[in-house]
C-alpha cells in the first residue's frame, strides 16, 4: 500500500472510531434529546440554505460539464423549494414516535421470569448513496431517531452539496448535546474509500446500507464483511386487471410512470390483461403518448396500439428513470405474476382492479417489499408510508423490506427479570 492508500485507511479507521463513540453517547441519550437534535438540524438546514444551494449548484455544474444524464441531473438538483422540503423531512422523523426502548412483546414463563423483548439501536449504520443529497439529510435524521450513528459516503458528483448539509446537520446535534461524532460523512471522492466501509473499519460497522445503482449494490453485497441491507433498482410493473376502471387505470399508469420518472418508485412497465386489452389499452397508451411518453409493446401490444416501438428483451429488465414505458399483455393475474416474477426486482408492483378478489390473487402470488392495489407505484417512499423519511426501499427479506425508516433501523434484546430462579 502506497503513502496515499496507507492515509485513506487511517482516516477512515478513525472515521470508524469515531462512530463507534458516537454510537454509544446515542444509545444513552433520551427520546427528547434526539428529538430535539433533529428539530436543531432542520432548522439548521434552513438557516444555511444560502450556503447549501451555492454548494450544490457548483455540483450541478460541474457534473453537467462532465456530461451526467437527465436523470441522474434531476436526481441531484437542489432548488429553494427542495431544499425546503428537505428540511420538511428531517421535521417529520422529529415528529415520528422514538422507536428506542420500546416493548415488541413481554411475557411470564411458568417458573415465574419475566421475559421482554426491547426495541435497540443497531450501533453504527455506514450508508453508500449516488446522486440524491436529500439522502444525507434523510439517513442523518432517521439514524439519529432510531438511535444510531452514521456514516455517510455520498456520489462524488454531490460531495460539496453533502458536506454542505452535514455540517448544517451537525451543528443542530451539537446544540441539543449530542457529540458531531455521531454523523459522520466521508470527505473524499477517492472510490478507494467504499472498499475501506465494506472492509467494515476494524469492526467498527454494524450495517451497511447501498442505495444506488445495480453495479453499486452488486459490489457491496459481494465484497462486504458486514451485514447488508441491499436496495435494488425499481423493476416495477402495473397490471391493469380486465375488470380494471378505465379512467382510473389511465390516471395510476400516466401517474405511475411520470410523475417523476427518475425516482425508484416510478412504474418501468406495463402489463394489460390480454381478455379486455381492446377496450384497455388504447386509451391509456393515448394518456401516456399525449404525455410524450414512448412506448415499447411486445407483439400483441403493438397488434393494439401499432405506434409503439417493438420491445426487445432488454426492456423487460431496464430501468429506463425516463419517459419510457415497455408494455406487454399476459394472461390475468398468474400471467401478471408470472412477468414479475421473470423480470422484476422485487421493489414495487400494483394491480388495478375493481373485482376483489383478483386483487387478493395478485397480493398472493407477487412477492415484492411492497404491492399496491388501485394506486400508483409512486407512493413506494417513506414519507408516504407515514415514516417521515426513508434511507431506501429495501428488497432482501431479511431484517427490513420496503421503506426503511426510523423503526426499521433498530434490532432488539430481551430483558429477563427474576427473582432469584436457578435452572434445575
Amino acid at each position: 500500500m502506497d503513502d496515499a492508500g496507507a492515509s485513506l485507511q487511517a482516516t477512515m479507521l478513525a472515521t470508524g472510531r469515531a462512530a463507534r463513540e458516537g454510537a454509544r453517547a446515542l444509545r444513552l441519550s433520551t427520546a427528547a434529546q434526539r428529538t430535539a437534535a433533529i428539530l436543531a438540524a432542520a432548522d439548521a438546514i434552513r438557516a444555511n440554505a444560502e450556503a447549501i444551494l451555492a454548494a450544490n449548484a457548483a455540483d450541478f455544474a460541474a457534473a453537467k460539464a462532465a456530461g451526467l444524464s437527465g436523470p441522474m441531473l434531476d436526481r441531484m438538483m437542489l432548488d429553494a423549494a427542495r431544499l425546503d422540503g428537505v428540511a420538511d423531512a428531517v421535521t417529520q422523523v422529529a415528529a415520528i414516535p422514538d422507536p428506542l426502548g420500546t416493548e415488541i412483546a413481554r411475557w411470564t414463563r411458568p417458573n415465574g421470569l419475566d421475559i421482554a423483548r426491547i426495541r435497540t439501536p443497531i450501533g453504527v449504520i455506514a450508508i453508500i448513496y449516488e446522486s440524491r443529497p436529500n439522502v444525507t439529510a434523510d439517513a442523518a435524521a432517521l439514524c439519529i431517531r432510531s438511535g444510531n450513528a452514521a456514516i455517510l459516503r455520498g456520489g462524488s458528483e454531490c460531495l460539496r452539496t453533502n458536506l454542505a448539509l452535514h455540517a448544517a446537520m451537525v451543528q443542530g446535534l451539537v446544540k441539543a448535546g449530542l457529540p458531531a461524532s455521531c454523523l459522520q460523512q466521508v470527505r473524499t471522492t477517492d472510490r478507494a474509500a467504499v472498499g475501506e466501509i465494506l472492509s467494515g473499519l476494524d469492526h467498527s460497522i454494524d450495517l451497511i446500507i447501498p442505495r444506488g445503482g445495480k453495479s453499486l449494490v452488486a459490489r457491496v453485497q459481494a465484497d462486504a464483511r458486514a451485514p447488508v441491507l441491499g436496495h435494488l433498482e425499481g423493476l416495477n410493473h402495473v397490471f391493469v386487471h380486465e375488470k380494471a376502471d378505465i379512467a382510473k387505470a389511465r390516471d395510476i399508469v400516466v401517474n405511475a410512470k411520470l410523475r417523476r420518472v427518475s425516482v425508484c418508485g416510478a412504474a418501468e412497465t406495463l402489463l394489460i390483461d390480454r381478455a379486455a386489452a381492446e377496450r384497455l389499452l388504447p386509451p391509456i397508451a393515448d394518456a401516456l403518448i399525449r404525455e410524450r411518453c414512448e412506448l415499447r409493446g411486445d407483439a400483441a401490444a403493438r397488434a393494439i396500439e401499432p405506434s409503439m416501438k417493438p420491445a426487445s428483451s432488454e426492456d423487460w429488465t431496464t430501468e429506463y428513470l425516463a419517459p419510457i414505458l415497455s408494455v406487454a399483455l399476459v394472461d390475468g393475474v398468474e400471467g401478471a405474476a408470472a412477468h414479475i416474477a421473470a423480470y422484476g426486482s422485487g421493489h414495487t408492483d400494483a394491480i388495478v382492479t375493481e373485482d376483489e378478489a383478483a386483487a387478493e390473487r395478485f397480493i398472493a402470488l407477487v412477492d415484492s417489499a411492497i404491492v399496491l392495489v388501485n394506486a400508483s407505484t409512486q407512493f413506494a417512499d417513506g414519507g408516504e408510508f407515514g415514516f417521515g423519511a426513508e434511507i431506501g426501499i429495501a428488497t432482501d427479506k431479511l431484517h427490513a423490506r420496503g421503506p426503511v425508516g426510523a423503526e426499521q433501523l433498530t434490532t432488539y434484546k430481551y430483558v429477563v427479570r427474576g427473582t432469584g430462579q436457578t435452572r434445575p
